[in-house]
């Protein structure tokens, strides 16, 4: 996607287009404009990355930094029993705009917002096929 044509790319160019809540030279935060539970708050790099992959260490730790101011802002701000924190890739994942972004929810008891798994959590995994999936994870880290 061309930035032109990104709503977040947007939306950091002109800033009247959402409800900043916080913004530094490498970040910029603003309200969701579906609120499930008030102060859903969304999170985005000011440069264009389609998602977490493609993301400079310069930039994530300062993602990471608004991250955790905005996480610690919604926690007071708002009435919630916990908070979510996602990024969703791809389509299978339901992103929806392909321009990295994090998004910070509170949370309700049984509200059911974004449940895990459908059907319950599923058993434990065998630790050989834990390791196995280690290892070939080790052999890309390496």
């Amino acid at each position: 996607m061309k930035t032109e044509e990104c709503i977040f790319c947007k939306i950091e160019h002109d800033n009247n287009l959402a409800s900043i809540v916080y913004k530094d030279e490498l970040t910029l935060a603003f309200m969701d404009w579906r609120q499930f539970h008030p102060g859903h708050t969304l999170i985005i790099p000011r440069k264009h990355f389609n998602d977490i992959r493609e993301l400079d260490p310069t930039t994530g730790g300062a993602l990471m930094s608004t991250l955790s101011k905005i996480t610690q802002a919604v926690s007071v701000c708002f009435p919630n029993d916990g908070i979510s924190v996602w990024h969703s890739i791809g389509s299978a994942a339901f992103q929806e705009v392909p321009h990295l972004h994090l998004h910070v929810h509170p949370r309700h008891y049984n509200d059911e917002f974004l449940k895990v798994y459908p059907d319950g959590p599923p058993e434990n995994a065998v630790v050989s096929i834990l390791e196995e999936c280690a290892e070939k994870l080790r052999q890309i880290l390496c």
